[in-house]
């Protein structure tokens, strides 16, 4: 079993903000996998179910507010008993350019909240991300930055970039323990 979670926060206020970028990611490959609707869940978010090449997939979107994503990871890998090696992160990042996506395979937070409550949960670093640059814009403070909208522009953009790297990058965590 793997789960992939995208963070962000709920709310039609937070649609199509920065900060939701691993949201949108998310959405991208429920559409992309053919995995069905989200559905409400007992582990504080919504959860989407699927396999790929046979095995049992979640995609996760927690409903707890970026700052506290941990409860809503922790609860799912306790119910089914998973490790934090099996899951995959997607967040954004304001220290990349926007577009760019880069994957690792365990690391610090890199003071993402939502990534810093998952690794305060859970008590490791040791899972997978994939961190989607958001780029940085001086004349913002950082909060106002991450909760402000991509443009029009800017989400036709991202739907390329995810189409030229996510999925990719994506198959990378999925296969790394399958042959």
């Amino acid at each position: 079993m793997k789960a992939i979670v995208g963070l962000g926060n709920p709310g039609k206020e937070y649609a199509n903000t920065r900060h939701n970028a691993g949201f949108l990611a998310i959405d991208f490959l429920r559409s992309e996998l053919n995995f069905p609707e989200f559905e409400a869940s007992k582990h504080f978010g919504v959860v989407s179910e699927g396999m790929i090449r046979g095995e049992r997939v979640f995609l996760l979107k927690p409903a707890t507010y970026m700052n506290v994503s941990g409860k809503s990871v922790a609860s799912l890998l306790g119910f089914y008993k998973m490790e934090p090696g099996d899951i995959l992160v997607i967040s954004d990042d304001i220290d990349q350019e926007f577009g760019k996506i880069r994957y690792r395979e365990k690391g610090s937070s890199g003071g993402q909240n939502g990534i810093k409550s998952i690794i305060e949960t859970l008590g490791t670093e040791n899972f997978s991300r994939i961190k989607i640059g958001i780029g940085r814009d001086d004349r913002f403070e950082v909060s106002d930055w991450v909760l402000s909208r991509f443009s029009k522009t800017e989400l036709g953009e991202l739907e390329n970039i995810f189409s030229d790297g996510l999925l990719e990058k994506t198959e990378t965590f999925l296969g790394k323990t399958k042959p």
